[in-house]
């Protein structure tokens, strides 16, 4: 394979909802009170019935010299305008080489986690409808072929949520964001069956559920004097936790066909926690009743658990130790570890040594299947390949963008960037954003 060959999906990204996008899709009855952007201090501040946000730009910083990564965008000049406008967007994706994406919300929270405690549950539903409206209808619809579709479901209401499954998968959506520890938000645990109207649906639909790193267990900041960097380290293989109590979970057992994604989620941790995982069941389950069907735990991984990485060379190198059919690519635009423009070139660069059946697999046919995403058929595959979108994309600057602005952690040159000082940064935009 070349790698002008090369075809790119990436199974997450994140959008910046634009403003008034909630408005158009609201029903009559709630009416002025949609999600909205009001200025506040100077900034872009989403209100939601009156609790504004307490940043919205969650490390938007594609684009910038990494110099400014460390900045918090406070408003949408403060962003590329690929982050939040849909044609620039898909330019930006274009000349990334990358031909789709499934893109997870900011405003409501990764898993649409703002949604769920609001005391007025009929606002609450209505605004998870009018959101998952906008993402089909005009962002993922605005661009046949490019975009995944993924929504929103209420989690207080199981019944309500299996009727939203319905509704968006017979319009082509098959898959759904949720947080890989819902305990954490107050709810049930994966273990309760409260979930199984949900389970039950998705699995009727082939509805992927997908977990996106930070969206229930999250990474420890040691303390306020370690570096950031510790942090950062640490936060993809956070989720492995989660990871486990899903494996332990019984919703595999009563819906068999269930899937679900350990979003930016990385790879190469994955064959020891599968060792780590037999381990236990056979040195345990004599006590624990640990019961897998005469399987072992890392049967039931392969066959549920799809994997996402941005950057894994180590993994790449030890697929042989999980199941490459379940394993996909992905960008991460507009976020910190995003590597725009260079996806396909440092894709390349990591997978060039495989087979091209295992490229082809791992690079886009994984995620075509497990997503019910063909992109093919509407855009036609000579046009999917790296070089086909980047010959689109000649116009699109991808130069550094000096001073775009934000908030900015105190930095003295003589010693790290710590946790608390990110943690103060945000804190100063929290108590801006409630002005």
């Amino acid at each position: 394979m070349k790698f002008d060959d090369v075809i790119l999906v990436s199974v997450d990204d994140h959008t910046i909802e634009p403003p008034n996008c909630f408005g158009r899709h609201m029903p009559e009855k709630y009416k002025g009170r949609e999600p909205r952007v009001e200025q506040r201090s100077g900034r872009d501040v989403w209100v939601f019935e009156d609790q504004a946000t307490g940043y919205m730009g969650l490390n938007s910083v594609v684009g910038r010299p990494k110099e400014e990564f460390g900045m918090e965008p406070l408003g949408y000049d403060h962003m590329r305008k690929g982050t939040w406008d849909i044609k620039s967007r898909v330019d930006d994706m274009s000349a990334n080489g990358v031909l789709g994406s499934m893109c997870f919300p900011t405003f409501p929270g990764f898993a649409g986690q703002r949604f769920q405690n609001v005391a007025d549950k009929g606002v609450s539903l209505a605004a998870i409808r009018a959101y998952n409206d906008w993402h089909l209808q005009e962002w993922c619809n605005a661009a046949p072929g490019r975009f995944i579709p993924l929504m929103v479901i209420p989690w207080w209401d199981p019944q309500a949520a299996a009727v939203e499954i319905n509704r968006m998968a017979k319009l082509g959506v098959h898959a759904l964001t949720l947080s890989d520890n819902p305990t954490v938000h107050g709810y049930p645990s994966i273990h309760n069956d409260h979930w199984d109207p949900i389970w039950k649906a998705c699995s009727d639909n082939n509805v992927v559920i997908c977990c996106h790193i930070g969206t229930g267990a999250k990474a420890v900041h040691a303390s306020d004097e370690s570096p950031i960097d510790a942090w950062i380290t640490s936060m993809p293989i956070s989720i492995a936790n989660s990871a486990a109590d899903w494996l332990w979970a019984p919703m595999w057992k009563k819906f068999p066909n269930l899937k679900m994604a350990l979003s930016e989620g990385g790879i190469g941790w994955i064959p020891y926690f599968l060792e780590r995982a037999d381990f236990t069941h056979n040195h345990h389950k004599a006590w624990t009743n640990s019961n897998f069907n005469g399987m072992s735990p890392s049967d039931f991984f392969n066959k549920h658990i799809i994997c996402c990485y941005i950057e894994d060379a180590f993994g790449l190198q030890n697929l042989d130790a999980i199941n490459v059919d379940m394993v996909t690519w992905e960008c991460d635009y507009p976020h910190s570890d995003c590597t725009w423009p260079r996806s396909a070139d440092i894709f390349w660069e990591q997978a060039k040594h495989l087979s091209d059946e295992t490229i082809n697999k791992i690079s886009h046919l994984n995620a075509m299947r497990e997503f019910s995403y063909n992109p093919f058929e509407i855009l036609g595959k000579e046009n999917c390949t790296v070089s086909a979108l980047r010959a689109q994309a000649t116009h699109v600057s991808t130069a550094p963008e000096l001073g775009m602005g934000g908030a900015a952690p105190k930095r003295d040159a003589n010693k790290p960037v710590t946790s608390g000082d990110i943690n103060n940064m945000f804190a100063s935009a929290d108590a801006q954003s409630a002005l």
